[in-house]
Protein backbone atom coordinates (compact mmCIF):
# COMPACT_ATOMS: atom_id res chain seq x y z
CA UNK A 1 0.00 0.00 0.00
CA UNK A 2 1.54 3.22 -0.57
CA UNK A 3 2.01 6.13 1.21
CA UNK A 4 -1.09 8.44 0.05
CA UNK A 5 -3.49 5.01 -0.10
CA UNK A 6 -2.47 4.56 3.63
CA UNK A 7 -3.28 8.33 4.88
CA UNK A 8 -6.99 7.45 3.26
CA UNK A 9 -7.43 4.45 5.06
CA UNK A 10 -6.88 6.40 7.81
CA UNK A 11 -8.53 9.02 6.86
CA UNK A 12 -11.40 6.81 6.55
CA UNK A 13 -10.90 5.19 9.91
CA UNK A 14 -11.15 8.51 11.17
CA UNK A 15 -14.18 9.41 10.64
CA UNK A 16 -16.20 5.74 11.12
CA UNK A 17 -14.66 5.95 13.88
CA UNK A 18 -16.20 9.55 15.18
CA UNK A 19 -19.34 8.22 13.82
CA UNK A 20 -19.32 5.18 15.86
CA UNK A 21 -18.23 7.08 19.30
CA UNK A 22 -20.71 9.95 18.39
CA UNK A 23 -23.14 7.63 18.25
CA UNK A 24 -22.09 5.38 21.40
CA UNK A 25 -22.27 8.60 23.01
CA UNK A 26 -25.70 9.78 22.18
CA UNK A 27 -26.99 6.48 23.05
CA UNK A 28 -25.26 6.51 26.36
CA UNK A 29 -26.89 10.29 27.30
CA UNK A 30 -30.36 8.45 26.22
CA UNK A 31 -29.72 6.19 28.68
CA UNK A 32 -28.49 8.38 30.88
CA UNK A 33 -31.63 10.87 31.37
CA UNK A 34 -34.49 9.14 30.02
CA UNK A 35 -33.86 5.59 32.78
CA UNK A 36 -33.19 5.06 36.51
CA UNK A 37 -35.38 4.79 39.31
CA UNK A 38 -37.55 6.59 37.71
CA UNK A 39 -38.08 6.17 34.01
CA UNK A 40 -39.09 9.07 31.90
CA UNK A 41 -39.87 8.94 28.22
CA UNK A 42 -37.54 10.05 25.96
CA UNK A 43 -40.07 12.49 24.22
CA UNK A 44 -40.46 14.04 27.47
CA UNK A 45 -36.86 14.13 28.73
CA UNK A 46 -36.37 16.32 25.25
CA UNK A 47 -39.50 18.63 26.55
CA UNK A 48 -38.27 19.07 29.99
CA UNK A 49 -34.51 19.95 28.57
CA UNK A 50 -35.57 22.85 26.38
CA UNK A 51 -34.45 26.39 26.96
CA UNK A 52 -37.50 28.01 27.35
CA UNK A 53 -39.42 25.78 29.63
CA UNK A 54 -42.28 27.58 31.97
CA UNK A 55 -41.17 28.38 35.49
CA UNK A 56 -43.96 25.81 36.74
CA UNK A 57 -42.91 22.92 35.20
CA UNK A 58 -39.21 23.59 36.02
CA UNK A 59 -40.17 22.96 39.98
CA UNK A 60 -42.20 19.33 38.78
CA UNK A 61 -40.31 16.30 40.18
CA UNK A 62 -39.67 15.07 36.94
CA UNK A 63 -37.85 17.97 35.86
CA UNK A 64 -36.11 18.35 38.74
CA UNK A 65 -34.53 14.86 38.29
CA UNK A 66 -33.98 15.30 34.58
CA UNK A 67 -31.88 18.92 34.38
CA UNK A 68 -30.56 19.06 38.12
CA UNK A 69 -29.42 15.34 39.05
CA UNK A 70 -29.54 13.37 35.80
CA UNK A 71 -28.23 16.49 33.15
CA UNK A 72 -25.21 17.79 35.33
CA UNK A 73 -24.20 14.19 36.12
CA UNK A 74 -23.87 13.20 32.54
CA UNK A 75 -21.95 16.50 31.19
CA UNK A 76 -19.57 15.73 34.34
CA UNK A 77 -18.89 11.97 33.39
CA UNK A 78 -18.34 12.70 30.08
CA UNK A 79 -16.31 16.17 30.88
CA UNK A 80 -14.02 14.00 33.11
CA UNK A 81 -13.61 11.27 30.87
CA UNK A 82 -12.88 13.35 27.91
CA UNK A 83 -10.57 15.34 30.08
CA UNK A 84 -8.28 12.49 31.54
CA UNK A 85 -7.86 11.10 28.06
CA UNK A 86 -6.82 14.12 26.08
CA UNK A 87 -4.46 14.60 28.78
CA UNK A 88 -3.04 10.77 29.00
CA UNK A 89 -2.86 11.42 24.97
CA UNK A 90 -0.94 14.49 25.02
CA UNK A 91 1.45 13.12 27.93
CA UNK A 92 2.32 10.34 26.43
CA UNK A 93 2.85 11.82 23.36
CA UNK A 94 4.95 14.64 24.90
CA UNK A 95 6.85 12.08 26.74
CA UNK A 96 7.76 9.58 23.93
CA UNK A 97 5.66 6.95 26.80
CA UNK A 98 3.13 5.08 26.45
CA UNK A 99 3.20 4.47 30.01
CA UNK A 100 3.10 8.38 31.05
CA UNK A 101 -0.75 9.74 32.18
CA UNK A 102 -1.36 12.12 35.28
CA UNK A 103 -1.69 9.39 37.62
CA UNK A 104 1.96 8.08 36.67
CA UNK A 105 3.35 11.53 36.74
CA UNK A 106 1.90 11.73 40.39
CA UNK A 107 -0.01 14.42 39.20
CA UNK A 108 -2.97 13.50 40.68
CA UNK A 109 -1.69 11.72 43.53
CA UNK A 110 -0.72 15.85 43.89
CA UNK A 111 -4.19 16.76 43.91
CA UNK A 112 -5.18 13.95 45.84
CA UNK A 113 -2.94 15.15 48.65
CA UNK A 114 -3.85 18.61 48.17
CA UNK A 115 -7.56 17.96 48.38
CA UNK A 116 -7.28 15.63 51.37
CA UNK A 117 -5.46 18.25 53.12
CA UNK A 118 -8.30 20.64 52.42
CA UNK A 119 -10.95 18.00 53.25
CA UNK A 120 -9.25 18.25 56.79
CA UNK A 121 -9.15 21.62 57.90
CA UNK A 122 -11.79 23.39 55.62
CA UNK A 123 -14.07 21.48 53.02
CA UNK A 124 -13.98 24.78 51.06
CA UNK A 125 -10.09 24.40 50.39
CA UNK A 126 -10.63 21.35 48.45
CA UNK A 127 -10.47 23.03 44.99
CA UNK A 128 -7.49 25.20 45.77
CA UNK A 129 -5.20 23.23 47.84
CA UNK A 130 -5.68 20.38 44.95
CA UNK A 131 -5.17 22.47 42.10
CA UNK A 132 -1.88 23.73 44.36
CA UNK A 133 -0.90 19.76 44.85
CA UNK A 134 -1.13 19.45 41.49
CA UNK A 135 1.15 22.05 40.45
CA UNK A 136 3.42 21.10 43.69
CA UNK A 137 3.41 17.13 42.35
CA UNK A 138 4.40 18.85 38.70
CA UNK A 139 7.73 21.00 40.06
CA UNK A 140 8.56 18.44 41.96
CA UNK A 141 8.55 15.54 39.30
CA UNK A 142 10.32 18.66 37.07
CA UNK A 143 13.16 19.11 39.53
CA UNK A 144 13.51 15.41 40.34
CA UNK A 145 14.03 14.73 36.60
CA UNK A 146 16.01 17.92 35.86
CA UNK A 147 18.96 16.75 38.67
CA UNK A 148 18.83 13.00 37.38
CA UNK A 149 19.47 14.32 33.45
CA UNK A 150 16.30 15.48 32.05
CA UNK A 151 14.36 14.21 29.45
CA UNK A 152 10.97 12.14 29.33
CA UNK A 153 12.34 8.71 30.37
CA UNK A 154 13.54 10.65 33.60
CA UNK A 155 10.14 12.34 33.79
CA UNK A 156 8.34 9.53 33.91
CA UNK A 157 10.67 7.62 36.50
CA UNK A 158 10.16 10.87 38.49
CA UNK A 159 6.57 10.77 38.63
CA UNK A 160 6.66 7.09 39.76
CA UNK A 161 8.72 8.47 42.77
CA UNK A 162 6.63 11.17 43.20
CA UNK A 163 3.54 9.31 42.86
CA UNK A 164 5.01 6.77 45.88
CA UNK A 165 5.29 9.66 48.38
CA UNK A 166 2.43 11.66 47.68
CA UNK A 167 -0.04 8.07 48.32
CA UNK A 168 1.87 7.25 51.19
CA UNK A 169 0.58 10.76 52.25
CA UNK A 170 -2.80 10.59 51.75
CA UNK A 171 -2.61 7.85 53.67
CA UNK A 172 -1.25 9.42 56.62
CA UNK A 173 -3.89 12.06 56.07
CA UNK A 174 -6.41 9.43 56.18
CA UNK A 175 -4.66 7.35 59.11
CA UNK A 176 -5.21 10.95 61.28
CA UNK A 177 -8.33 11.87 59.57
CA UNK A 178 -10.47 11.16 62.84
CA UNK A 179 -14.76 11.92 61.73
CA UNK A 180 -13.42 13.02 58.63
CA UNK A 181 -11.78 9.89 57.38
CA UNK A 182 -15.84 8.68 56.05
CA UNK A 183 -15.64 11.80 53.52
CA UNK A 184 -11.40 11.76 52.06
CA UNK A 185 -11.94 7.48 51.42
CA UNK A 186 -15.22 8.27 49.24
CA UNK A 187 -13.71 10.85 47.58
CA UNK A 188 -10.98 9.59 46.66
CA UNK A 189 -12.69 6.47 44.85
CA UNK A 190 -14.44 8.92 42.69
CA UNK A 191 -17.88 9.59 42.55
CA UNK A 192 -20.44 11.79 40.35
CA UNK A 193 -22.89 11.09 42.85
CA UNK A 194 -23.24 14.66 44.46
CA UNK A 195 -22.18 16.37 40.53
CA UNK A 196 -23.84 19.50 40.11
CA UNK A 197 -24.42 22.61 37.60
CA UNK A 198 -21.37 24.08 38.90
CA UNK A 199 -19.21 20.92 38.93
CA UNK A 200 -19.90 20.19 35.54
CA UNK A 201 -19.21 24.08 34.14
CA UNK A 202 -15.92 23.31 36.24
CA UNK A 203 -14.47 20.33 34.24
CA UNK A 204 -15.76 21.57 31.21
CA UNK A 205 -13.91 24.47 31.13
CA UNK A 206 -10.76 22.35 32.40
CA UNK A 207 -11.68 20.02 29.80
CA UNK A 208 -10.97 23.02 26.92
CA UNK A 209 -7.93 24.27 29.05
CA UNK A 210 -6.27 20.93 28.01
CA UNK A 211 -7.78 19.64 24.51
CA UNK A 212 -7.69 23.49 22.82
CA UNK A 213 -3.67 23.20 23.27
CA UNK A 214 -3.71 19.55 22.29
CA UNK A 215 -4.97 20.79 19.22
CA UNK A 216 -3.31 24.20 18.76
CA UNK A 217 0.18 22.35 19.09
CA UNK A 218 -0.85 18.74 17.40
CA UNK A 219 2.03 18.84 14.36
CA UNK A 220 4.52 19.92 17.18
CA UNK A 221 3.72 17.34 19.48
CA UNK A 222 3.65 14.85 16.13
CA UNK A 223 7.09 16.40 15.80
CA UNK A 224 7.98 15.53 19.39
CA UNK A 225 6.76 12.21 20.08
CA UNK A 226 8.96 10.65 17.39
CA UNK A 227 11.68 10.51 19.70
CA UNK A 228 14.00 12.68 22.15
CA UNK A 229 15.14 16.00 20.00
CA UNK A 230 13.69 15.09 16.60
CA UNK A 231 11.66 17.94 17.62
CA UNK A 232 13.85 20.66 17.89
CA UNK A 233 15.95 19.29 14.06
CA UNK A 234 12.27 20.28 13.08
CA UNK A 235 12.16 23.50 14.26
CA UNK A 236 10.35 22.81 17.63
CA UNK A 237 10.93 24.55 21.07
CA UNK A 238 10.52 21.51 23.32
CA UNK A 239 11.37 23.19 25.88
CA UNK A 240 8.64 25.58 25.61
CA UNK A 241 6.07 22.93 24.58
CA UNK A 242 6.72 20.52 27.20
CA UNK A 243 5.55 23.29 29.93
CA UNK A 244 2.90 24.37 27.99
CA UNK A 245 1.15 20.84 28.08
CA UNK A 246 2.37 19.74 31.07
CA UNK A 247 0.85 22.65 32.81
CA UNK A 248 -2.01 22.48 30.42
CA UNK A 249 -2.86 18.47 32.02
CA UNK A 250 -1.83 19.19 35.33
CA UNK A 251 -4.33 21.89 35.91
CA UNK A 252 -7.14 20.10 34.03
CA UNK A 253 -6.36 16.81 35.97
CA UNK A 254 -6.51 18.37 39.60
CA UNK A 255 -9.69 20.41 38.14
CA UNK A 256 -11.53 16.73 37.76
CA UNK A 257 -9.38 15.08 41.04
CA UNK A 258 -10.83 18.17 43.32
CA UNK A 259 -14.13 17.72 41.98
CA UNK A 260 -14.87 13.61 41.48
CA UNK A 261 -12.07 12.00 43.09
CA UNK A 262 -9.37 9.82 41.70
CA UNK A 263 -10.73 8.03 38.33
CA UNK A 264 -7.69 5.73 36.93
CA UNK A 265 -6.98 4.09 34.00
CA UNK A 266 -9.01 6.02 31.46
CA UNK A 267 -6.15 8.57 30.74
CA UNK A 268 -4.10 5.54 29.76
CA UNK A 269 -5.86 2.71 27.97
CA UNK A 270 -8.36 4.87 26.22
CA UNK A 271 -5.16 6.79 23.84
CA UNK A 272 -3.72 3.52 23.21
CA UNK A 273 -6.94 1.78 21.86
CA UNK A 274 -7.43 4.98 20.05
CA UNK A 275 -4.31 5.29 18.23
CA UNK A 276 -4.16 1.57 17.64
CA UNK A 277 -6.92 2.68 15.31
CA UNK A 278 -6.40 5.45 13.69
CA UNK A 279 -2.79 6.47 14.04
CA UNK A 280 -0.76 8.38 16.21
CA UNK A 281 -1.24 12.36 14.26
CA UNK A 282 -2.44 14.31 17.49
CA UNK A 283 -4.88 16.14 16.20
CA UNK A 284 -7.49 13.57 15.37
CA UNK A 285 -6.45 11.43 18.51
CA UNK A 286 -6.97 14.70 20.53
CA UNK A 287 -10.18 14.60 19.51
CA UNK A 288 -11.32 11.32 19.35
CA UNK A 289 -9.82 10.54 22.47
CA UNK A 290 -12.50 13.25 24.49
CA UNK A 291 -15.41 11.29 22.45
CA UNK A 292 -14.03 7.61 23.24
CA UNK A 293 -13.32 9.04 27.49
CA UNK A 294 -16.45 10.44 27.94
CA UNK A 295 -18.19 7.82 26.26
CA UNK A 296 -16.55 5.33 28.73
CA UNK A 297 -16.66 6.91 31.67
CA UNK A 298 -20.72 8.26 31.22
CA UNK A 299 -21.03 4.34 30.77
CA UNK A 300 -18.80 3.61 33.53
CA UNK A 301 -20.88 5.87 36.28
CA UNK A 302 -24.14 4.59 34.93
CA UNK A 303 -23.46 0.88 35.58
CA UNK A 304 -21.73 1.92 39.10
CA UNK A 305 -25.22 4.00 39.56
CA UNK A 306 -27.02 0.43 38.70
CA UNK A 307 -24.86 -1.35 41.11
CA UNK A 308 -25.73 0.20 43.93
CA UNK A 309 -23.63 3.83 43.46
CA UNK A 310 -20.52 1.68 43.69
CA UNK A 311 -17.75 4.71 43.07
CA UNK A 312 -16.77 4.92 39.32
CA UNK A 313 -13.03 4.99 40.19
CA UNK A 314 -13.43 1.48 41.57
CA UNK A 315 -14.71 -0.03 38.69
CA UNK A 316 -12.60 2.17 36.25
CA UNK A 317 -9.42 0.51 38.03
CA UNK A 318 -11.37 -2.92 38.25
CA UNK A 319 -11.51 -3.14 34.03
CA UNK A 320 -8.37 -0.63 33.41
CA UNK A 321 -6.11 -2.52 34.88
CA UNK A 322 -6.50 -6.22 33.70
CA UNK A 323 -7.73 -4.82 30.15
CA UNK A 324 -4.27 -2.71 29.83
CA UNK A 325 -2.09 -5.90 30.77
CA UNK A 326 -3.96 -7.62 28.00
CA UNK A 327 -3.07 -4.89 25.67
CA UNK A 328 0.24 -4.69 27.23
CA UNK A 329 0.61 -8.69 26.43
CA UNK A 330 -0.66 -8.40 23.33
CA UNK A 331 1.27 -5.89 21.49
CA UNK A 332 4.32 -7.88 23.26
CA UNK A 333 3.70 -10.99 21.33
CA UNK A 334 3.56 -8.98 18.17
Amino acid sequence: MDISAHRSERGRRRWVLGAVLLGLLASTAVWRLALGEWDIPLSRVAALLRPGLPEAERTLPEALIVRTVRLPRLLAAVGTGGLLAVSGAVLQGLLSNPLAEPYTLGIAAGAAFGGACGLIFNAALVTPMAFAGAVAALWLVGLIAWRSGGGGAHLVLAGVIANAVLSAGVTFLKAVADDRLGAIVLWLMGSFSGAGPEGAAAVWAAAALVLLPAWACGPMLDAVSLGEGRGAMLGVDEAKLRRLLLCAASLGTAAAVSRFGIVGFVGLVVPHLVRLTVGPAHRPLSLLCFLAGGTLLAAADGFAQRMGELPVGVLTALIGGPFFCWLLMRRGAR
